[in-house]
């Protein structure tokens, strides 16, 4: 990627940070049982129009079965044979409560073409495939563009009477340690706000990114959370974290894609892949990165804004 590119995002990379798994995936649910003939499921598969199914066993998931494996099955004849013959039992998932770009990389990890969606009890919920984000990204882009044209000419008009030296709009938010199931939360409108006051398209991507990650490490990392806050000036927009520990041990490190401090645990529920700081690098313009340990972490980062892009007015 060259300096000059660097920054740009387009909508359709944006919309995999707002949507949730949850937005996207089929609930419509076909399963199997790991002693059902595989023959039965292969009806199963025609009659929906399915390529796999998820296995149930006393409620759990034990593993899931694809129309591959069945064609292995009737390859040797054994047709008659049961689901648990010929499942895959190391089931890949991913969580409803996960951003979209979150199942993307999963995909991309795992070559599969299919992955049950699990909540919070890690129970099954839904399947999703790569078809089903495509079709939630093309009906989440039809409803934004129709939804926030007259909002944002009602929002864009925001500073037009507002004369000062100095004029500030500031948005602060409390993210709580751990708090998955809010995650993205704030980001999502920090850039509605953006949006809605004209913002430039490129630069409220950009920020929309950068504020994600920035939420997103403080309910990874932090002990007790800590606060969002973005600050939009004519010419320039500033988003900050701050928080109270644990701190960073050494920043270079932290800046190093792939690096992350992230528990076994966050890494499992597929957070904590050490790229949150990187993504953030691209995004903006200046990022600036204080620790101590025991004490805490201050990020500021900060996107410059031409003249004219934000509300159409350069007042202070």
């Amino acid at each position: 990627m060259t300096d000059q590119n660097a920054h740009e995002i387009n909508r359709v990379e944006e919309l995999s940070y707002d949507l949730k798994v949850s937005d996207v995936m089929s609930t419509d649910l076909h399963t199997a049982d790991p002693e059902m003939p595989l023959g039965q499921v292969l009806e199963i598969l025609r009659i929906n129009r399915i390529s796999g199914v998820p296995v149930i066993e006393n409620e759990e998931l034990a593993g899931i079965l694809s129309l591959e494996d069945i064609v292995h099955a009737m390859q040797k004849g054994e047709l008659g044979a049961p689901v648990s013959k010929y499942m895959t039992h190391e089931v890949v998932t991913v969580a409803n409560y996960e951003s979209v770009v979150k199942a993307i990389e999963t995909f991309t990890a795992s070559r599969l073409g299919r992955l049950p969606v699990v909540n919070e009890d890690n129970k099954l919920v839904g399947m999703i495939t790569k078809g089903d984000i495509t079709r939630g990204i093309l009906i989440a882009l039809q409803r934004d563009y129709q939804e926030e044209e007259v909002r944002r000419y009602r929002a864009s008009h925001l500073f037009e009477d507002i004369i000062s030296d100095r004029t500030t709009l500031v948005l602060r938010y409390n993210i709580k340690a751990r708090d998955f199931n809010h995650g993205g939360n704030a980001s999502s409108n920090i850039k509605r706000a953006l949006m809605r006051l004209g913002g430039n398209p490129q630069i409220t991507r950009r920020c929309g990114i950068a504020v994600y990650e920035a939420e997103m490490n403080l309910i990874i990392h932090s002990t007790n959370g800590g606060i969002l806050k973005l600050e939009v000036e004519p010419h320039r927009i500033t988003m900050s974290t701050v928080d109270d520990g644990p701190g960073i041990p050494d920043i270079t490190q932290a800046l190093q894609p792939g690096y992350s401090t992230a528990t076994e645990q966050v890494r499992e529920m597929g957070f904590g892949a050490g790229m949150g700081l990187v993504n953030m690098k691209r995004c903006v313009d200046t990022l600036e990165l204080e620790s101590t340990i025991g004490k805490g972490t201050k990020l500021v980062m900060r996107i410059l804004v031409p003249n004219e892009t934000l509300t159409g007015h350069s007042h202070g």
